[in-house]
């Protein structure tokens, strides 16, 4: 109806065109034409020469939008049980090969207890409540406007005022004990919505994209996580130096082509490369720390010696999350871009 009412003579226009010559003068009127003739018959009852349903049908054919995506054809995309079965598949196999490299000496203390499973699965309610404050505060940014002015800034001021909103609130978090939960809480919210207002740009990419990069995120991450609730105690606690060093080169190596001349495509090459992967094997290895580090707090909390705070625990997990995700948005578009 909206497409009829921006061409307002389009229907009388084509079924004058569909209609014979004879039959023009009498049974059609165009607004946009010259005036009706008087004719002393015109009230007169006649037969039409051609049929509503050709009408219709001719219509239908002629104002059909161009933009209407192809129908759906099962034999080709495939049918979707069939795909989410060959995609638990390969998840499934993923995990246990990531299980059975990482994980061959398991927990010698009969399996997780409870008092760290409640701890663990507490951590993880919070990461996932995080992500989705994230996502809805990102999204309702992006359609206000937000994304247009934050691209059109200075990228220095974006990156000081950016690290020193995301720091700040995240301290800010970590140094509230759990006692005083509204104040934790509305600083933790302003963590999550400060990493909204950096992270809104992502929405100019197409949602399957977003959704891919998401689902790809999540198994990433579910798999390692369970390699590190299901190890050894404190077996992967050693990672934390040397992933500390590699997340600084990994920050460097995204901070060069705001230093390095566009000239040296060679140089920009391989700082994206190491951004891009480097960055995986990095926060993925983080994923692991911080699993394990999770599930050690859970015994200090159970002996007293530290506050149970399942908070400052989901921070580390929704930063791994994020820096994953945004780099799968990122290869995935690359790849996009090669088929084109």
């Amino acid at each position: 109806m909206a497409f009829i009412l921006r061409r307002p003579f389009a229907l009388t226009a084509t079924l004058r065109t569909t209609a014979p010559k004879s039959a023009q003068s009498v049974t059609l009127r165009a607004f946009h034409n010259t005036p009706l003739k008087p004719q002393p018959n015109f009230f007169s009852p006649k037969t039409p020469s051609i049929s509503t349903s050709q009408n219709v049908l001719r219509f239908r054919t002629t104002f059909r939008r161009s933009y209407q995506q192809a129908a759906y054809n099962p034999v080709s995309h495939g049918d979707l049980r069939q795909r989410l079965i060959y995609g638990a598949g390969i998840f499934g196999a993923t995990l246990l090969g990531i299980n059975f490299i990482f994980n061959r000496e398991t927990r010698e203390d009969g399996g997780m207890p409870d008092f760290e499973r409640r701890y663990l699965n507490d951590t993880f309610m919070h990461t996932g409540l995080g992500i989705g404050i994230i996502g809805m505060a990102a999204r309702a940014l992006h359609m206000n406007g937000w994304s247009f002015r934050l691209m059109s800034a200075n990228p220095w001021l974006v990156l000081g005022v950016g690290l020193v909103g995301s720091i700040g609130t995240m301290y800010g978090t970590m140094a509230t004990r759990p006692e005083n939960y509204v104040q934790k809480y509305a600083l933790w919210t302003a963590f999550n919505v400060t990493q909204a207002m950096l992270l809104s740009p992502l929405f100019f990419m197409h949602p399957a994209i977003l959704a891919r990069a998401g689902l790809y995120t999540a198994g990433m991450m579910g798999s390692i996580a369970f390699v590190g609730a299901t190890a050894k105690q404190e077996k992967y606690l050693y990672l934390g130096g040397p992933l500390l060093a590699g997340v600084a080169i990994v920050a460097l190596s995204g901070l060069a082509p705001l230093v390095v001349p566009a000239t040296a495509a060679r140089t920009l090459m391989w700082t994206e490369n190491i951004w891009l992967y480097g960055g995986l094997a990095v926060f993925g290895g983080f994923t692991l720390y911080d699993v394990q580090k999770v599930l050690h707090h859970a015994r200090m909390a159970e002996r007293g010696m530290i506050p149970k705070d399942a908070v400052n625990e989901s921070i580390s997990l929704e930063l791994d999350f994020l820096n994953i995700f945004i780099r799968m948005v990122q290869i995935l578009a690359m790849s996009q871009n090669r088929r084109k």
